[in-house]
């Protein structure tokens, strides 16, 4: 296959708001051993971008400094040693970086094939987001059936995707969302109980429920002043994953009711794992998220579209935190 020398791709042109955002011209990579080069379709769009047009989130070593850490595509080339995949497939894949382009490198064990039923779009849209919550929600909080699970953010990409693999696995699922509309959407995808935090407190509707037991697990991107009332939802022997501090990592805690209900506080990131790591994970959502998606149980929401051209745009979206679902590149 003859591919071109240059690509259009959009980069940060310096820390600060979404107009740091630049539609330019740079050369093809070319993917090194034990890589494929896929040609991209579509990129999601997610809020560790975000944090890393604003400076705060630098690219792992060895990835690209471009933004996107999920695409999907087809396969045009392959690096040394790949055996796994040929040129011509169908493919989604979990990046470090430069997915905001029309081609994209990758190590071959973080590429998945575009589930059946669903296309590229859709397919882009679940690398980052289902990485996520397995890798959080199954693996370090144990979720499993029975657990009640609480979802902060519960219409955001993330949340859309817990609540569905929450209700999958048997789990009772309490959302938290802002708004009439949100709080329908999260009711849609599943959710047993969905909290509007403008005008409800979720510690005391979370006590109500459930008699003041509490649920067992809880998934907060918004960290701050949520933590201690977190730990106040927490049911005895109850995990608590954070993915995110949308209000703040620091915070004052009282560890007492952590040690009286013997509670565990973890939390972890996605993009600095090595290749290896990812690699055991995506082997992991392929055999255990991806029948999950072909049958229907989980679905990515997909918010609304832009051209690449328009990254811009989509960040300013993600920032007004108006939308429902994911917010997504096509090229």
């Amino acid at each position: 296959m003859s591919l071109p020398s240059q690509m259009r791709a959009v980069e940060i042109t310096q820390p600060g708001g979404p107009e740091v955002l630049s539609l330019t011209t740079r050369p093809v990579p070319v993917p090194a051993a034990g890589e494929v080069l896929i040609q991209v379709a579509a990129a999601g769009v997610n809020r560790p971008d975000v944090v890393q047009r604003q400076g705060l989130y630098p690219p792992p070593p060895g990835a690209s400094d471009l933004p996107g850490l999920e695409v999907s595509g087809t396969i045009v080339a392959l690096g040394p040693g790949v055996t796994d995949w040929q040129v011509g497939d169908r493919v989604c894949a979990l990046l470090g970086g430069g997915g905001y382009a029309e081609y994209a490198t990758v190590a071959a064990g973080q590429v998945l094939p575009v589930p059946d039923g669903l296309d590229m779009v859709q397919a882009a849209a679940l690398p980052e987001t289902v990485f996520t919550v397995w890798t959080n929600v199954v693996e370090r909080a144990a979720l499993s059936a029975g657990d009640s699970f609480l979802v902060h953010g519960g219409t955001s990409g993330i949340g859309t995707i817990a609540i569905q693999v929450g209700k999958a696995l048997g789990a009772t699922v309490f959302a938290t969302a802002g708004g009439v509309d949100k709080v329908r959407a999260c009711r849609d995808l599943g959710a047993d109980h969905a909290i509007d935090y403008k005008t409800q407190d979720f510690v005391a509707v979370v006590k109500e429920i459930t008699g003041k037991r509490g649920v067992d697990v809880i998934l907060d991107m918004v960290g701050g002043d949520y933590l201690p009332r977190n730990i106040e939802c927490l049911a005895v022997d109850g995990r608590h994953v954070s993915i995110a501090f949308l209000r703040g990592p620091k915070v004052e805690l009282n560890l007492a009711p952590v040690m009286l209900k013997r509670l565990t506080l973890t939390g972890s990131t996605l993009r600095a794992r090595s290749s290896v790591q990812k690699a055991a994970l995506a082997a992991t959502v392929r055999d255990k998220v991806w029948p999950l998606v072909t049958a229907g149980k989980v679905r990515p929401v997909i918010a609304t579209t832009f051209p690449l051209e328009q990254a811009a745009d989509a960040h300013r979206l993600m920032e007004s935190s108006a939308h429902i679902g994911k917010i997504m590149l096509v090229l």
